[in-house]
């Protein structure tokens, strides 16, 4: 049965970014947040140790009942080392699975809405409830006419006036937290989360990444990508064939060859975007992927299914990546300095140097270790990092403030949340074989034209 058309001529837009959205939004935020916030802030100034079991689950209590990009900033955060304390990470990365759906009365006002009074006709079949619920939206999966198994996603109400509201009080947080901590320069860091989450409200813009990581990946067998239905997607709606797999998670108990084999999928699905077109998957979280099954003569891959965060980097950044891994491996100082320089470091002093060789050291040990081997021997998945992010950052207290580049944010959150995905499969790899393969025969100029090329094909805006 199909809708009916509303009463009163056609429905409004309910995305209109009202100041009376706004106001509710800084409401919600302010009193679910704001005062945990406070408390916490206010610990620190007096010497208290406020951060404890019972604070972090009041944050994730008042954080599970907003949806949009306030738990989508709570979900990142989680994955930053040293950014929160253990127990907030770990009731915050609980968020990640966490959001109710919204109910079919919601799904059919918006499905009229970005479809038409007829959307159902254009489904052989449409579920009414969500078969996953995250920050931003939710998916359905449906049948197209033609019997093609669909993901529908849908993008919950009022999510611009929610950026624009949750934007201002992250704004507020990181320039409290730089009067109490001024080691690290939040500012780039605050703009380049905004530029993210924005870009994470048009489907227009993740079906041209779909379509990037497609052309991308179009010789790989072990990295699926779904395809876009366009003509049943919008701004707001995106539709995209179904990928069948299995959660990441559930093959942390299967033989080692299996497990290093998803693992090498997973180090292609990431690598191989960055070195070659200068793009990485920025969401590291392990919702993101699922895992096809290997059957008889087939390889064991992996199904990349949102493509909301992607990070696109001018070449002249990737080429500092490749070269402060040369740094490193000759163990020169000069030639590192002048890789964090290439990023738009400034003012660094030799100690600065060392400093940030500390975390690109910790980054980069797999990769200069030619040997098969843990990506971290001894360290739990949610440990990962967070023991020498804690020390850069206490030297960082003593040598700073630093301004670390926008880039960064993403760069580290990924690579970050990737080793955390071979420490939960337990994965042994010569990572180092891996990674000169993806940066061999490396060229800044044939990146450049190649990444112009494929960004063009897939129609993905330029504006970063």
């Amino acid at each position: 049965m199909t809708d009916k058309p509303p009463r009163g001529g056609p429905p409004k837009d309910d995305e209109a970014n009202r100041l009376g959205r706004r106001v509710r939004r800084y409401a919600q935020v302010g009193a679910g947040v704001g005062g945990i916030a406070a408390r916490a802030a206010g610990g620190r100034l007096f010497g208290v140790n406020t951060f404890n079991e019972r604070t972090a689950r009041e944050l994730k209590s008042a954080l599970g009942g907003l949806k949009g990009p306030i738990m989508k900033v709570a979900q990142m955060i989680a994955t930053i080392p040293d950014a929160v304390p253990a127990e907030f990470a770990a009731e915050l990365a609980e968020l990640q699975s966490a959001a109710p759906p919204m109910g079919w009365p919601f799904v059919k006002r918006r499905m009229r809405a970005e479809l038409g009074p007829g959307w159902e006709a254009r489904f052989k079949s449409f579920e009414r409830e969500a078969a996953a619920a995250a920050s931003l939206g939710q998916v359905h999966r449906a049948t197209a006419l033609d019997g093609t198994l669909l993901a529908v996603k849908l993008q919950y109400p009022d999510m611009q006036s929610a950026v624009d509201a949750d934007l201002n009080q992250l704004g507020l947080i990181f320039s409290i937290h730089r009067r109490i901590d001024s080691a690290i320069d939040t500012r780039e860091m605050y703009a380049e989360i905004g530029a993210r989450l924005r870009e994470e409200l048009d489907y227009e813009r993740e079906a041209a990444h779909m379509r990037l990581y497609k052309h991308i990946f179009a010789d790989e067998a072990r990295v699926a990508v779904p395809d876009v239905h366009a003509e049943l997607s919008t701004k707001r709606l995106l539709t995209m064939g179904w990928l069948d797999g299995a959660p990441l998670l559930d093959f942390r108990d299967h033989d080692m060859a299996t497990r290093n084999a998803i693992a090498e999928a997973m180090f292609a699905a990431w690598w191989a975007p960055f070195s070659r077109y200068g793009v990485i998957h920025g969401d590291p979280h392990l919702g993101n992927y699922t895992v096809r099954s290997g059957g008889a003569g087939e390889d064991w891959g992996i199904n990349l299914l949102d493509y909301g965060c992607i990070r696109i980097f001018p070449p002249a950044f990737v080429a500092g990546v490749v070269e402060l891994y040369r740094a490193l491996e000759t163990n020169d100082r000069d030639r590192a300095a002048a890789a964090y320089e290439n990023w738009g470091f400034r003012n660094l002093s030799g100690e600065l140097i060392d400093t940030l060789n500390v975390w690109a050291g910790f980054i980069y040990a797999p990769m200069l270790d030619d040997r098969v081997r843990s990506v971290a021997d001894g360290v739990r998945p949610g440990e990962y990092g967070r023991k020498e992010a804690f020390a850069v950052h206490k030297r960082l207290r003593e040598l700073g403030p630093v301004t670390p580049p926008r880039e960064f944010v993403f760069m580290d959150r990924a690579a970050i949340g990737l080793g955390s995905v071979f420490l939960h499969l337990g994965a042994e790899l010569n990572f180092h074989r891996l990674f000169n393969e993806a940066i061999e025969a490396f060229d800044t100029q044939a990146l450049d034209k190649r990444q112009s090329a494929a960004l063009k094909k897939a129609g993905v805006p330029l504006a970063a």
